[in-house]
C-alpha cells in the first residue's frame, strides 16, 4: 500500500474534522471520542473485576459482592458511551456487502440509503432520550438504587444519565451524518 493510499484511508477513518473546517463536527467528534474512550477503559476495568471475582470465587472461596449487578448495568452504559462514535465513524452494524454494491452501482443511491439510515437513527435515539428522561429524574429524586440493601447497593441515576446523555449525543451525531449525506445528494461533496 502506498503512502498516498494510507493517508487517504486515514482521512476516511477520521471522524473528528478540524475545528476550522467543521466546528459542529469537531465538537461532536471530540465528545464522541471522549465518551468512547471512557467506555473502552470501562471495558478493561470490568474485565479485571470479573477476573478478580472468578479467581476469588474459585481459588480463594471469596467472591466479590455485586459483580453481576455491576456487569449487567455496565454493558448498557458502555453501549451508550460508544454509540455516538460508531455513528460518526459509520461503523454501526449493517450489511456492508449491500452498501459496497450500492456504492459501485450508484453513489447517489448509497447516499440516499445512508441519509435514511441516519434519519431513522436520529429519531430512535431522540425517542430513547424522551423515554429515559423521566426515569432519570425519578431515580435522582427518589435515590433509587440497585443491589441488595445492606449487602451491596449502587445508585441508578449515573447509569440512567449515561443512557440519556449517550442517546442525545447519538441523535446529534446521526443528524450530523444526515446533513453530510444530504450534502452528497446535492452534489456538493
Amino acid at each position: 500500500m502506498s503512502s498516498s493510499d494510507e493517508s487517504t484511508t486515514e482521512a476516511e477513518d477520521a471522524y473528528v474534522p478540524r475545528l476550522s473546517e467543521a466546528p459542529v463536527g469537531a465538537v461532536l467528534g471530540t465528545l464522541a471520542a471522549i465518551l468512547s474512550s471512557i467506555g473502552t477503559a470501562w471495558i478493561g476495568a470490568l474485565m479485571l473485576l470479573i477476573m478478580a471475582d472468578v479467581i476469588g470465587r474459585n481459588f480463594l472461596d471469596a467472591p466479590i459482592t455485586g459483580v453481576s449487578e455491576i456487569a449487567a448495568r455496565s454493558v448498557v452504559a458502555i453501549v451508550f458511551l460508544q454509540v455516538s462514535a460508531a455513528i460518526l465513524q459509520r461503523r454501526l452494524t449493517r450489511a456492508d456487502f449491500l452498501l459496497r454494491r450500492l456504492e459501485g452501482a450508484s453513489p447517489r443511491t448509497l447516499a440516499l440509503f445512508e441519509a435514511a439510515f441516519a434519519l431513522v437513527g436520529a429519531v430512535v435515539f431522540a425517542l430513547i432520550v424522551w423515554a429515559s428522561w423521566p426515569k432519570l429524574a425519578s431515580a435522582w429524586a427518589t435515590a433509587e438504587f440497585f443491589g441488595v440493601q445492606g449487602v451491596f447497593t449502587v445508585p441508578t441515576w449515573p447509569f440512567r444519565l449515561i443512557t440519556v446523555a449517550g442517546s442525545a449525543l447519538a441523535s446529534l451525531a446521526a443528524l450530523y451524518v444526515l446533513q453530510d449525506e444530504l450534502r452528497k445528494l446535492g452534489g456538493r461533496a
